[in-house]
């Protein structure tokens, strides 16, 4: 089994990838195989609505690293997506790339994902329920920790001193493991996911 980890940072080793690194220590202890996904600092575009990806589900054709990201959550078992916060938000380069990858995917469902965010000081609930949303409009499974799973520091050195926060990605690796693992034991006795119902739209306009 795998993880996918998006560092949504433009720093490849700052104090978001020093949380996910938490989470990659604790999904090896129960022989889950991660890796880390960098964002980087290029230009990535928001939606256009040109509704192409209607046609061609799980494909959009804005290919900045749209297409590979919609790959690589395809390929992994479970999602972990980690953000900086900026103005109490996520960044806006990673959101305007997940708007475009969870419009344009087929389906998540069913595969486990948690969200993780790093500042200073402030913000950061609201920027974890930020990226919460692209999960639990996909019918996909939230991983939680014991606490809200952020971390506080303006570097990695005063994030590995926030005992509490590495304790909360600590705990949210476990939990992710035994999550898969709960998954696959499930499978393995039969239990499949539930058949989806056909889409219904309802615009409330009279």
């Amino acid at each position: 089994m795998k993880v996918l980890m998006i560092n949504g940072s433009p720093h490849e080793a700052g104090c978001t990838y020093t949380a996910l690194s938490e989470i990659a220590g604790a999904l090896g202890l129960y022989g889950i195989e991660n890796e880390i996904w960098q964002l980087g600092k290029a230009p990535r575009a928001g939606c256009t609505a040109c509704g192409a990806c209607f046609m061609t589900r799980d494909k959009c054709v804005l290919d900045d690293g749209a297409n590979e990201l919609i790959g690589k959550i395809n390929a992994a078992d479970g999602l972990v997506i980690g953000s900086p916060v900026y103005y109490a938000s996520a960044n806006g380069i990673l959101c305007a790339l997940l708007d475009r990858v969870f419009f344009a995917k087929k389906s998540f469902a069913g595969k486990p994902a948690c969200a993780v965010v790093s500042c200073r000081r402030g913000g950061s609930t609201a920027a974890f329920d930020r990226l919460n949303k692209y999960f639990s409009i996909s019918e996909m499974p939230i991983v939680t920790s014991c606490y809200w799973n952020g971390v506080h520091g303006i570097n990695p050195d005063d994030v590995k001193k926030d005992e509490e926060g590495m304790q909360v990605m600590r705990t949210l690796g476990k939990n992710m493991a035994w999550m898969l693992r709960c998954i696959e034991a499930g499978k393995a006795a039969g239990i499949e996911y539930p058949a989806p119902e056909a889409k219904k739209m309802t615009n409330f306009i009279r």
